[in-house]
């Protein structure tokens, strides 16, 4: 498939009063990515902490062309990220230091450049916030799947810039949403493990994992490491 052309830094946490100031400050050379659960202290935590940690693994840093974070629709503001996905973390070797849980707000979502939920009811809530984030607005699985049916040489290439290619995926997936459906309703979901024992959460841990592998490989253009 041939890439439509399609943004903001990946940071540290801000807290709920710093995150207009850091939205206004932000350099528009950059690509903000939003994760959004219902709590924002199992699924989004996990896959705001392992995009960072995938990303550092391809590029070798951080840097400040990425901003990765996550919130909530219910989200328990301020609330640590649960044990069991801490130990998640761990177990792919990425870091869940420093994290307090955020309620889903107007400006999160105003101010991402890609929106990736757990679920279809995410989706639905932050498209319903309005803001035009129908375009930019995915669940993770719906977002793999989109991706892997894009051509990479289609995309621009790493050496003009991470954010450029990022936002031509964005506006590639979404041209191609409504070509490539779900096989079934259930196959674009990531659970909810909340109050589930810890091999559940590895599980979804793993679900997690597969989905962003590919979607990381092609915002960066750099495979993951094997061996």
């Amino acid at each position: 498939m041939t890439a439509p052309d399609a943004g903001r830094g990946i940071g540290g946490r801000e807290s709920a009063a710093e995150v207009t100031t850091t939205f206004v400050g932000l350099p528009r050379d950059s690509f903000r990515i939003l994760h959004v659960s219902t709590g924002n202290v199992c699924r989004s935590p996990i896959t705001e902490r392992l995009t960072r940690h995938y990303v550092k693994q391809r590029l070798g840093i951080l840097g400040s062309a990425l901003v990765v974070e996550s919130a909530g629709t219910w989200g328990h503001e301020g609330a640590p990220m649960e044990s069991h996905a801490e130990q998640v973390l761990a177990d792919f070797g990425a870091d869940a230091s420093g994290f307090l849980g955020r309620e889903l707000l107007d400006e999160h979502v105003i101010h991402a450049d890609l929106v990736l939920t757990a679920t279809r009811d995410h989706r639905a809530q932050v498209i319903s916030m309005g803001h035009s984030a129908g375009l930019r607005t995915f669940t993770l699985k719906e977002f793999t799947r989109l991706v892997k049916a894009i051509d990479p040489a289609t995309l621009p290439p790493l050496e003009e810039g991470v954010v450029q290619r990022a936002r031509a995926l964005v506006r590639a997936a979404a041209a191609l949403r409504g070509w490539l459906l779900a096989p079934t309703a259930e196959a674009d979901e990531v659970y909810d493990p909340y109050g589930a024992p810890l091999t559940f959460f590895r599980s979804i841990g793993d679900e997690i994992h597969q989905a962003l592998d590919p979607v990381v490989t092609a915002l960066t253009g750099v495979p993951a490491r094997t061996g």
